[in-house]
């Protein structure tokens, strides 16, 4: 029996005239596009268009919140309550839902970005926060939130579908999180160990972490991320390979 695995993408991650992405050429090798919502990155005009493309080439829309950090690129952390978790969800999901309603699409998921991503992963408040907002923006949206994290128990709790979510060209801690970005050897360059990690993680259930242990994960939905310069590339190969 062979096994689906779904590949999404961050998108709409340029603002105003500055681009960032091949967008439109990556969505004809993915399943699932994570828009911007104009928070750490995007623009209104941005989100009606990349969801007008998204429909027409039948990729499911979701929406990627992150902290109100647009000079960091939502990438820095910030002390946050769970009720502001809830509020940055439901606000800016709604809003990209609203174009999605205006086009006749519906809104599929929601995956938090960067930090706020990470923040919740590890802190079962915010993460119940999210997964809450999730709930209520309608029935059946999906989050989608790192594999074995407070996201997984969250989604539970509260009641909403979860696809859990592998990296390819992240390392992971012996604990199954991120290694963060300003730590040596937490991306992974080469793409055939990329690859080689994409697989890894699909067939067999695990990763290795950056010290050598091998950490156990569910993989429904693979991220590839579109702000490399060799993405388009990348995602025709993971594409190809699964």
């Amino acid at each position: 029996m062979k096994q689906k695995i779904d590949l999404n993408s961050d998108m709409g991650e340029g603002f105003g005239a500055w681009e960032m992405g091949n967008d439109l050429a990556l969505l004809d090798y993915i399943d699932s596009t994570n828009i911007a919502c104009g928070w750490h990155a995007g623009d209104p005009e941005r989100m009606k268009n990349l969801v007008a493309a998204a429909i027409e080439k039948d990729v499911f829309i979701g929406a990627h919140p992150s902290l109100p950090d647009l000079m960091g690129f939502g990438r820095r952390e910030m002390a946050i309550t769970p009720n502001d978790a809830y509020n940055f969800v439901l606000y800016q999901a709604g809003a990209l839902q609203a174009f999605i309603r205006a086009q006749g699409g519906i809104l599929h998921h929601v995956k938090p970005h960067g930090a706020f991503y990470n923040q919740a992963a590890k802190d079962k408040g915010l993460a119940l926060a999210i997964a809450q907002a999730v709930k209520d923006l309608g029935d059946g949206i999906i989050l989608y939130g790192l594999a074995s994290s407070c996201f997984v128990e969250a989604a539970k709790e509260i009641g909403v579908p979860i696809w859990q979510e592998v990296f390819a060209d992240r390392r992971y801690t012996s604990e199954g999180y991120l290694v963060p970005r300003t730590q040596p050897g937490a991306l992974i360059e080469s793409e055939d160990q990329a690859a080689a990690q994409a697989l890894q993680m699909v067939q067999k259930g695990e990763v290795l972490a950056l010290d050598g242990r091998i950490v156990k994960v569910q993989a429904d939905t693979l991220c590839i991320h579109g702000d490399s310069p060799t993405a388009l590339d990348f995602v025709k190969k993971i594409n190809a390979l699964l």
